[in-house]
């Protein structure tokens, strides 16, 4: 009975999933391209038309507003804006940046990076829009503690007519928090630590690794922002760093395969040729909709997730820190999915063949991601297991994925954090930490394959309500951008000061 309970709503979050993002329902073609794709895609497109090419002009400022970040202005209420950019960054790399652009290249084809990107440039625009519109809104609670993202300038930005779009939103949250930010993260965790040291003859119980993980976890929220922000910014960039240049090292010595990989990519994202290997004839709207699904997941660029961090910044010029709040998607998709992405393209295996891929790189070579009905799960920690001599290159995913997943989990906790104290109150921040590491315990140890099929669904369920608040509010971010800031909050010693006195005229 509770096998046919579970085929069942299988195939009505596989039906709803596809509806959603690829337009498919029951397997037929309803629609050409999934709605959110559409929406996603257009509302990048807005803003990045309405912002004059924010994006791409103000690149390399936003880099320099990130690097001058990093010291803040010693105001204790907030974490400075490179530990609130680390912070978002914490929650955007994760196992979508390993497992994700394994799953888009297996169900999408190599076209599907080219929609990453596409979705990570728009992306940027809509991270401004959501991260500026979050230091604009954002408010002081009686404690002095600073509370903002979507659900306050929906509320505030909006009026309070609107404060059933701010409810939605964070009950998405919620959902999206335990399915993607919390369970699956704790159960790719543990799992793969799990197989580590199975495979080197040591036998760890799944519910140890559980209890381990909980207690950092435990460890790190129990402080608060500040604490995540602290851990955060040593973390993230050392992840980060060490990821970068394993792969670079892997692409060095297969540097001879990238021109083909990067052929293949363009190729199959207009449906010029068909992809390799046992996989072949992926179709162009496939790799729209998952590209377009994976790079949400990754950077979770429109999600509304990143502002919630972003509010929590030094910064009182809402430009800036939106500015800054780009680069995260830059690093996030362009940076490291496209690494993993190049090494997964490029690495040798012994069990595929090479027919398509010697058309483009011009030698015969066995290519791993070819191989037909590969597990994504395990696609980039073989790439690397194959591209580096020894177990080094297994280890070496395996600790990038529990720095990434760990990451991921601490600041998956204050964006529901955050949530659950809009929807019931200050008093719940507390006990929600200790429900949250419950949450990471039962992940760590349950079959979760469930959960990844809600894992779009979730992201759509926050992507939806946000989307609609910032086009809403173009004009405000409009103004925003052209001012480069915003008067109001532009000067003054004392963050909690300016936003009491924000607040007072309101009250």
């Amino acid at each position: 009975m509770f096998e046919n309970f579970y085929a069942s709503l299988e195939t009505g979050v596989h039906n709803v999933s596809g509806f959603i993002w690829g337009g498919e329902w029951g397997g037929e073609q309803v629609l050409p391209v999934g709605p959110i794709a559409v929406i996603l895609l257009g509302t990048g497109l807005y803003f990045m038309l309405r912002l004059g090419g924010r994006p791409l002009l103000r690149f390399i400022p936003a880099l320099v507003e990130v690097w001058k970040g990093r010291k803040g202005n010693g105001d204790p209420a907030a974490i400075t804006p490179f530990q609130a950019l680390s912070t978002a960054l914490s929650g955007q790399v994760g196992t979508g940046n390993i497992v994700g652009v394994a799953t888009a290249l297996t169900l999408g084809g190599p076209g599907a990076i080219f929609w990453m990107w596409v979705t990570a440039i728009f992306g940027m625009a809509l991270a401004f829009a959501e991260s500026s519109l979050a230091i604009k809104y954002r408010e002081i609670d009686e404690y002095g503690r600073i509370n903002g993202g979507p659900m306050y300038y929906i509320k505030k930005g909006l009026g309070k007519n609107w404060t059933w779009l701010a409810a939605i939103f964070c009950v998405g949250t919620l959902f999206s928090t335990t399915a993607t930010g919390g369970m699956i993260q704790a159960n790719s965790l543990t799992a793969n630590i799990h197989s580590a040291f199975s495979d080197g003859g040591i036998g760890i119980p799944l519910w140890v690794l559980g209890l381990i993980l909980a207690g950092l976890v435990f460890a790190v929220i129990v402080g608060g922002i500040k604490s995540i922000g602290r851990v955060a910014g040593s973390l993230v960039p050392t992840m980060a760093a060490l990821y970068i240049i394993a792969c670079i090292v892997i692409l060095l010595l297969n540097l001879q395969y990238i021109p083909g990989a990067f052929g293949m990519i363009f190729s199959s994202a207009f449906g010029l040729n068909q992809a390799a290997g046992g996989l072949a004839g992926y179709a162009v709207l496939s790799a729209i909709r998952f590209g377009v699904a994976r790079g949400l997941f990754s950077n979770e660029a429109g999600q509304g997730s990143a502002p919630i961090a972003h509010a929590a910044s030094q910064m009182k010029n809402p430009a800036k820190q939106g500015e800054i709040a780009m680069i995260g998607v830059f690093i996030d998709t362009m940076v490291l999915c496209t690494m993993t992405a190049l090494v997964i393209l490029t690495a040798e295996g012994s069990w595929a063949t090479a027919a398509q891929f010697k058309e483009w790189a011009g030698e015969t070579t066995t290519h791993m991601w070819m191989a037909e009905g590969h597990n994504p799960a395990t696609l980039t920690n073989q790439a690397f297991t194959d591209a580096v001599p020894g177990p080094v290159g297994g280890w070496l995913v395996t600790l990038c994925l529990a720095l990434f997943a760990f990451t991921t989990i601490i600041g998956w906790s204050y964006y529901a954090e955050q949530a659950v104290t809009f929807l019931v109150g200050e008093w719940a921040t507390k006990p929600f930490r200790y429900i949250w590491v419950i949450i990471i315990f039962i992940g760590a140890m349950a079959e979760v394959n469930i959960v990844w099929l809600f894992g779009d669904i979730a992201n759509a369920s926050m992507a939806l309500p946000n989307l609609l608040a910032i086009l809403l509010l173009s004009g405000v971010v409009y103004g925003i951008h052209k001012a480069n800031g915003d008067p109001e909050t532009a000067d003054g010693d004392s963050l909690i000061e300016d936003l009491r006195i924000k607040e007072t005229p309101a009250e």
